[in-house]
């Protein structure tokens, strides 16, 4: 993955000087390849005493991610097929992990832990896991990857050693982009750049959900103030009603993105009253992102919501009172 230049040398030279901390925590913007970065991090620490066994398979790296939400979505994960998951990492989890830190490890003297993503731990999983960076076992390492680190417990933070992942630059993305999907054209190319706001996963996404109507209807939402409802009507009509979690969450992190992208050109425009709107819409594009996986929002209405804060951010929209 691009970008990984700078914390893999980090850590190499944490590994040539026998100085491997026991706990890392790997930050940056979700899609920009912190999980990949974990796993090959996990197997240079594990595989060097005499095991090439795939990443996946090696039994002295432990991964701990959401689980499948129900049993249909089990049965899903075991056929291959895309599945959903539960929206936090559960104590029961923490709990598996450390009563295999009772044991030595299988094929050598170290084990790694990988936690993806630490910021969706349960508040007792968390609790759970600050025992055992507290006290971790003699050669495990923890590598601890997070979206939004202020989300963790700061007692959790403090004992890591950050690996920070920084957004990757447009020049970059391209060519990242067209090695990944040669066959895109170029306006939709670019759409997807300007939508990942610096993240490769991002705009692999956008390019695999096919949202660059999307984006176009998004965009002269926010432009116009869609005062008559006609996008937004649009809008759910391009969506569908019936769109899953993945492309949801898709779109709000294209909807947040587009938002951003015109907070950052700030200095460009001169009314005051503009700025203030986006700013509220961000934030309350932000909030809903956060509440949407929890309170199980339905599609059509969620896709309105978005709708109705993009058009709220308009420079030709009233002022919305909270």
């Amino acid at each position: 993955m691009i970008g990984h230049s700078g914390p893999w040398s980090e850590w190499t030279q944490a590994m040539e000087q026998g100085r491997v901390h026991h706990a890392w925590l790997l930050a940056g913007p979700q899609g920009t390849g912190k999980q990949h970065f974990a796993m090959r991090a996990a197997l240079n620490l594990v595989s060097h005493q005499g095991s090439t066994s795939g990443e996946q398979q090696h039994p002295d790296i432990v991964l701990l991610r959401n689980l499948p939400k129900d049993e249909k979505e089990d049965r899903k994960r075991e056929e291959g097929k895309p599945f959903e998951t539960k929206r936090n990492i559960s104590v029961a989890q923490i709990r598996e992990m450390q009563r295999r830190l009772t044991t030595r490890p299988t094929l050598g003297d170290h084990r790694a832990i990988i936690i993806d993503a630490a910021d969706d731990l349960e508040k007792s999983a968390a609790n759970a896991l600050l025992k055992s960076l507290e006290e971790p076992p003699e050669g495990t390492r923890f590598l601890l990857i997070a979206h939004r680190p202020a989300k963790l417990l700061p007692t959790i933070r403090s004992r890591c050693r950050v690996l920070r992942f920084a957004s990757i630059p447009d020049d970059e993305m391209r060519v990242f982009l067209s090695d990944k999907v040669p066959n895109s054209d170029q306006d939709t190319m670019d759409a997807a750049i300007v939508a990942a706001a610096g993240s490769p996963g991002a705009a692999l996404e956008f390019l695999k959900q096919d949202l660059a109507p999307v984006a176009v209807l998004m965009h002269n939402i926010a432009t116009t103030g869609d005062q008559d409802f006609k996008l937004r009507g649009s809008l759910a009509e391009v969506i569908g009603t019936r769109s899953d979690r993945e492309r949801l969450r898709a779109i709000l992190d294209l909807s947040r993105a587009m938002l951003s992208a015109r907070l950052s050109e700030e200095d460009q425009i001169a009314d005051a009253e503009t700025v203030s709107r986006l700013i509220e819409a961000h934030t309350a594009l932000v909030r809903l992102g956060n509440e949407a996986p929890t309170f199980n929002y339905d599609p059509a209405m969620l896709i309105m919501e978005i709708g109705t804060l993009l058009a709220s951010a308009s420079p030709h929209r009233k002022r919305i009172d909270a």
